[in-house]
This record gives C-alpha cells, structure tokens and sequence, in this order.
C-alpha cells in the first residue's frame, strides 16, 4: 500500500494534510476536501479481493445514509489507484481513551451516565437498521467529546490519532478488527456477530471508565472458566463499592461471556441503566 506524502492529491479533490495513523489494514490521514473547504479524515484500505471490494463499495453506500448526532458523517467512498478510500466528518478533540491516561482515576458517575445513554442511543439507531449495523470495536479510544460535552463513536481500528475514522460493518461480517479488552468472545473466536457483541464492548468500555482499569479480556475469561477457575474480571462492584449496586449489576450483566446471557438490545441496556438510578 502507498504512502501518501504531504501536499498529495486523491481523486483530484483530496488533499494530504498528514497521516493520522496507520495499522494493519491501512492508514488515516487527514486530508483538505478542496471541493467543500473542509478538512476530512480519509481512510485508506488496501483490499485486492474483488468480493472486499464490493462489500466496501455497498458498505460506504450504507454509512453514507447514516445520521445520528454520535455518528460521525461519511461524505464520500471511492477507489483510487487501487485502493479503497473512505472521506468521513473530521471529528477534533480528546479521545476517552486518551483522557484516562492522563487521569488519576475513573471518570466521574454522571458523566459516564450522560455518555452511556448517547452512546447507547446511537447502537439503538444502528441496530435498526436493514440490515443491522455493527460497530464491532468500541473502546474508549473510539469515544470523543464534542463540543458542548457530548460524544461522539468513532473507529480507530486502522489507525489512532486527531482524525477519527469509522468503519461500521454489517451483522456477521468477519473483516474488522477489534480490541482485545473491548471485545466479546465470538468476535475473538471469528465467529459471526450481532448487536449483543457492541453490548459487551459498551459494557468493558463502561467499566474501564467507572473504574480506570481497563477489563481483563474475554479470552483469559473463557479460558479460566474452561479451566474451572474463578472469572478474573473482578466485579464492578468490588473494585468500586461506592457505586450503586442497580449500575454494577447492568454493566457486569453486559459483559457476560455468552451472549445469549447479555441484554437483547441497546434499549434494554439504556432503560436498565436509567432505572439503576444515582
């Protein structure tokens, strides 16, 4: 896959500003968009498989549609030079992710509250639609706050850096990457997902942020129960006894190891936490 160098062209309207990032897949940079004056964040995917590509093509019809306030805007998809690129809203500010590192400890109770609900609101949006959109790697790193203290989910799963890309693949898709603290164990496994897998991954990114320690991994789980050994995730609630019980309970039951033992859906969750209560 090229490098892009600063001052590049893509088709004929992109300009490289820097690179943003780059992971096993592919690269973010950000980009100038000479045609409406803005600055994007393009995504770069080196794909040679034809069957990839029309799923990348069908796929960037699919986010294009998509609007939701925690949803970043895709504004344009096309290949060039090979290679598949995807334009998307430019997204500044702190990551989560970012900002826990810089902290001495969790986030404040109502703050991660007020995020859960929009976060949740935006699987609510997703998971409806036809087909049902999977997210498929949400973490901390992949929640920015936006201007006025909302947030906003990207995906980073490329590549981490001040331009937030998104990829969001549809129910069962086997492409995408995930995290591996973040991630339920069917992803891990390979297997086909659906929206209880973005319920896990909320649920590990809401108890790293209550608790600032990220959650041991959904593999290290699967194993020491295998094993016949205690679940090394210790529960929400012994690391922060201060929290509500009624909160504690909903984040754990999200991250329950089988799916069929998690909630069925976004709403679920979302009316479970606002009835858990301060």
């Amino acid at each position: 896959m090229r490098e892009l160098n600063l001052g590049t062209t893509i088709c004929g309207r992109y300009q490289i500003l820097g690179l943003a990032g780059r992971g096993g897949m592919g690269a973010v940079y950000a980009a100038c968009d000479s045609r409406l004056g803005l600055t994007v964040a393009l995504k770069q995917t080196c794909a040679t498989d034809e069957g990839l590509r029309r799923a990348f093509r069908r796929e960037g019809r699919l986010l294009a549609a998509l609007r939701h306030p925690c949803l970043p805007r895709v504004l344009d998809h096309f290949e060039d030079g090979g290679e598949l690129f995807l334009a998307m809203e430019y997204v500044p500010g702190d990551d989560l992710g970012a900002m826990l590192a810089q902290r001495d400890g969790p986030f404040p109770v109502a703050d991660v509250r007020g995020w859960a609900d929009a976060l949740l609101d935006a699987l609510e949006y997703l998971h409806r639609q036809s087909p049902p959109v999977v997210h498929r790697d949400i973490k901390p790193q992949n929640v920015k706050l936006a201007a006025g203290g909302g947030v906003v989910l990207l995906d980073f799963g490329l590549a981490r850096g001040a331009a937030g890309g998104q990829t969001l693949m549809l129910s069962g898709a086997t492409v995408a990457g995930y995290t591996l603290s973040y991630a339920p164990i069917e992803q891990i496994q390979g297997g086909a997902v659906d929206a209880r897998a973005d319920l896990y991954a909320l649920g590990a990114t809401l108890y790293h942020l209550l608790s600032g320690k990220a959650p041991v991994d959904a593999l290290a789980r699967a194993v020491a129960r295998l094993d016949g050994d205690p679940d090394p995730l210790p529960s929400l609630g012994a690391v922060r006894p201060d929290l509500p019980v009624a909160l504690c309970d909903v984040v754990m039951g999200a991250l329950a190891l089988r799916g069929a033992d998690r909630p069925a859906t976004a709403t679920e969750v979302r009316e479970a936490l606002r009835a858990a209560g301060s």
